[in-house]
């Protein structure tokens, strides 16, 4: 960190204004993700005949396999979540720290 444009970017307050917002966004997906699957897995545990039942009489689809789905489905729509926060208000206040750095 001896280049002064490492200093200038370390003391920036948009720098530190996108560090605080990525971290509190990531942690914020992450623990919802964590969520998610760790439930899926305790239900898979603890309430197996539950997920094993079929959804209506003469169907060999269970409860298990929508909400299976459901959590792929939900990994997916956070991922697009992130990418489209990331591209809208990470980016520019990326574009400002470089454009306060340059200056």
């Amino acid at each position: 960190m001896n280049d002064p444009i490492y200093r200038r970017i370390d003391e920036s307050a948009h720098f530190r204004e996108l560090v605080k917002k990525r971290q509190r966004f990531a942690f914020t997906l992450s623990l919802i993700v964590l969520i998610v699957y760790v439930g899926f897995i305790l239900l898979i545990a603890f309430a197996p005949q539950w997920l094993g039942t079929p959804l209506h009489a003469g169907t060999s689809v269970t409860r298990g396999i929508p909400i299976g789905i459901g959590v792929i489905v939900i990994s997916f729509i956070l991922t697009g979540v992130y990418v489209w926060r990331a591209n809208g208000e990470f980016d520019r206040l990326n574009n400002a720290v470089l454009h306060e750095v340059k200056a």
